[in-house]
């Protein structure tokens, strides 16, 4: 990526499939709304193109051996295609290399990895992600006429790509800003809401009366609202969101969370699905590397106008993990 040659574009989705591909996604879970939002993308589209699909997820960011054991069982059933987005940046590198090893591409979705046995990575700049909302929080101190300040981060689970992009970012945003940019403490953890929870009032219970600013993941920062209030600190402690949910989307609008930035999950799982079909259909002669989805950055001030489908599943929608077309057109 460092020495590659990036091109400013718009993506045209894909065209109907010619045939029902078997598709097989891993997930790392489904216990929070961002996978929602995933899995959400990756069934529309399997509708809109007639391809079948089934999300394999694992039990959490814990669960390594889930994730291999699910690679295992996809390779062992002959999907077409296998798209991954992996629990560890390195640990999954040797699975991916024995699909491809046995005629099987596989695909990376949101979550990075070191692999090259990879046909395309379809994602966003997970260092942005920091920078994004790291640069928010620069500005918001600067607005109130803050000349340092206390941050802490719960970015996420240790060793996760997107953790280490998250952190990457902010601590690179922390160097080269206007202010005095603390970070104070970072604490890592698996995303659920009680693990979280538990991990946010540690954090305030050492740090709170010096603290700004809480940066966390998606699954991370809703889980420090209830801290914060029975630390007595709202309004002093604000909360940042590395990425958006709809819950999320709802703490904005309540004022709980400030802002969040925005790794458009929904439209990263239909680029996926697109990617991949075209591929196994053969219309693209040259492949990227990466697809990077532009990021988005959501508070107060633009939340009325801002387009949450790109990013949020509709509050209506009922996780499905499995797609099958009867009928092809």
């Amino acid at each position: 990526m460092a020495s590659g040659r990036v091109v400013n574009d718009s993506y045209v989705m894909a065209a109907h499939a010619s045939k029902p591909w078997r598709i097989a996604f891993l997930f790392p879970h489904m216990k929070d709304p961002y996978w929602v939002g995933c899995s959400y993308g990756v069934i529309s589209e399997a509708k809109r193109l007639g391809v079948a699909v089934d999300i394999l997820p694992a039990d959490g960011y814990t669960d390594l051996v889930g994730q291999l054991r699910k690679m295992d069982e996809a390779i062992a059933a002959k999907y077409d295609a296998i798209v991954i987005s992996p629990i560890s940046h390195t640990a999954n590198n040797a699975s991916i290399a024995k699909a491809r090893s046995l005629g099987i591409p596989v695909f990376e979705l949101a979550n990075d990895s070191t692999s090259d046995d990879l046909a395309v990575k379809v994602t966003t700049s997970l260092i942005h992600m920091g920078i994004d909302a790291t640069q928010w929080v620069i500005r918001d101190a600067q607005r109130r006429g803050l000349k340092s300040i206390n941050i802490a981060l719960l970015p996420g689970p240790a060793g996760a790509g997107w953790v280490v992009g998250e952190v990457e970012g902010t601590r690179e945003a922390a160097r080269k800003a206007a202010i005095n940019v603390n970070i104070v403490d970072i604490t890592y953890g698996d995303s659920d809401l009680i693990g979280q929870t538990q991990l946010a009032a540690q954090l305030l219970a050492k740090h709170g009366n010096h603290l700004d600013y809480i940066l966390g993941c998606s699954g991370c920062a809703p889980a420090a609202i209830l801290p914060i209030k029975e630390a007595g600190l709202e309004g002093k402690v604000r909360v940042v969101a590395y990425d958006l949910t709809g819950d999320i989307a709802n703490f904005i609008q309540k004022g709980e969370i400030v802002a969040a930035a925005d790794t458009k999950a929904v439209s990263q799982a239909r680029v996926s699905v697109d990617t991949v079909v075209n591929f196994l259909e053969g219309r693209t002669k040259a492949t990227p590397n990466t697809i990077l989805i532009k990021l988005g950055l959501v508070d107060k001030r633009n939340y009325a106008t801002y387009k949450f489908d790109t990013s949020i599943a509709p509050k209506d929608y009922v996780p499905v993990l499995s797609y099958s077309p009867e009928t092809l057109k």
